[in-house]
């Protein structure tokens, strides 16, 4: 157990130099002298055999190696804390934390039903959420820092089992009230060929390119995003129209923003996803069920 502290040690101290941006900050903040972590920060590259920082007048900046060993560091860091919080029900007690993975969408409100539900008789169940991109949802799910991913993507039935949420989500069009498209009830692929368009880099692969069919690569996307608040005021300045579910911007009557559906209709169904081989903890086995109970669909 000596060595993998130390260890572990090691990685905290390289992740809070990395986060201070200056070994002397670091070392005051770890209580460890400025000579000592400067040593074993040393002794990490020499180890990796790469460079994990710049030197500069009295600052660090971490180079390309650096990077990328932050995110595994934070990573093996966090994945500590998550098993030993686990290993600290392992009793049966109905305290504990449940990590989950949110893509965008309107559903999620069922997801906060349950919880609700649930927090009368286990009010010691902590829930964290991580938005973030599938890519990262899916990282973060089969490198155990997550419980559960919600996702619209499809997913390999051999790895995941899933419980989908039974209320769709609408693809349209979000504009400006001034548009002049916002006159129209539905939008359909015609209204938008001279049109700039910011797209979500997800979709892009999946959904609404089948919507677009093989004459996307002609449209006008002048911009791309992966969630949707900062599209949507691009889209009040005036920058374009963006293809979003609905209701995740504020669209209602006031609002300089309006939501017009895409015709055909386009709707996607989102699910809750879990590994197959994985051992919950108490507290996201509590979860699951209560997710069941409310839900019934559980595929395999």
């Amino acid at each position: 157990m000596g060595l993998v502290a130390m260890e572990l040690r090691v990685l905290e101290y390289f992740v809070e130099s990395a986060r201070e941006e200056n070994i002397s900050r670091a070392a005051a903040r770890l209580h460890v002298s400025q000579p000592a972590l400067s040593k074993q920060i040393q002794a990490l590259e020499d180890e990796l055999g790469h460079k994990l920082f710049h030197r500069r007048s009295g600052r660090i900046e971490l180079t390309d190696e650096g990077r990328l060993f932050l995110r595994r560091a934070e990573d093996i860091l966090e994945m500590v804390h998550k098993t030993k919080l686990e290993f600290e029900t392992l009793d049966g007690s109905t305290a504990g934390d449940v990590y989950i993975g949110c893509a965008e969408s309107d559903a999620i409100k069922h997801i906060a039903r349950v919880m609700k539900s649930l927090q009368s008789t286990y009010p010691r169940i902590r829930y964290h959420l991580y938005s973030g991109n599938g890519e990262d949802l899916f990282y973060r799910l089969d490198g155990g820092l997550l419980d559960f991913s919600l996702t619209f993507q499809s997913v390999d039935i051999t790895k995941y089992d899933s419980l989908s949420i039974p209320t769709p989500d609408i693809w349209g069009v979000i504009m400006r009230r001034d548009s002049p498209l916002a006159d129209k009830r539905s939008i359909t692929v015609d209204d938008l060929r001279d049109k700039p368009l910011i797209c979500s880099r997800e979709a892009m692969n999946d959904e609404y390119l089948k919507w677009f069919g093989n004459e996307f690569k002609r449209f006008r996307v002048t911009m791309t995003y992966n969630l949707l608040y900062n599209a949507a005021l691009m889209v009040r300045e005036g920058l374009g129209y963006a293809i979003s579910l609905d209701k995740l911007a504020d669209t209602r009557d006031g609002s300089e923003l309006c939501f017009r559906p895409l015709e055909p209709r386009l709707s996607s169904t989102l699910r809750l996803i879990w590994r197959k081989e994985k051992l919950l903890s108490s507290a996201a086995s509590i979860f699951l069920r209560a997710m069941q109970k409310n839900f019934f669909s559980l595929e395999r």
